[in-house]
């Protein structure tokens, strides 16, 4: 895993003002926005987002689905429904780690060079910080050791606790 380790960057920040080639949002299960990095993303890119984000569907958790950028700095957004909570024992971490999966795939299939991920799960959806930051790096360093894309992976924190959570993980070696 070591070879990843210059791919991951940490990053405190707003994930809506990264000029990276697509942001990951935490959203909903209707796509249609909501609270937290869910609502910033949404009122950054402009009412364009929601309307094609109505022609989706909606989005199972663990799943991601793709749509452009609009008035992002970002070209594309990468929805993916993370997993509610629910003390651990009905899956939460399986859904976790696919959510990463799943939008690494998304970018991956497009050629992406740079991507960014807020810390999915651990707003309202009650994730325990620790864990979902453990995933997280699970998951993106065991996907960029076998795939030349995306290029660089931003971790990008809005909190304290999260980002050293991560840098504590990062640190002790990927």
């Amino acid at each position: 895993m070591s070879a990843t380790r210059g791919r991951i960057r940490l990053t405190r920040g707003d994930i809506t003002e990264l000029p990276v080639d697509a942001i990951v949002n935490a959203a909903n299960p209707t796509l249609l926005g909501g609270g937290g990095v869910d609502g910033a993303i949404h009122r950054a890119a402009g009412p364009e987002l929601l309307a094609e984000c109505r022609t989706l569907g909606g989005c199972l958790p663990g799943q991601s689905k793709l749509t452009r950028g609009y008035r992002l700095p970002a070209a594309w957004v990468i929805h993916t429904v993370g997993p509610i909570w629910r003390g651990g024992d009905e899956g939460e971490d399986e859904t976790l780690a696919s959510c990463y999966r799943t939008a690494l795939t998304l970018a991956a299939e497009r050629r992406l060079a740079t991507m960014a991920f807020p810390a999915i799960s651990c707003g309202v959806y009650g994730f325990p910080v620790p864990r979902a930051c453990a995933i997280a790096v699970r998951e993106i360093a065991a996907f960029l050791g076998g795939s030349p894309h995306p290029a660089r992976v931003d971790l990008v924190c809005f909190d304290a606790e999260v980002y050293e959570e991560y840098r504590k993980i990062l640190a002790a070696g990927v």
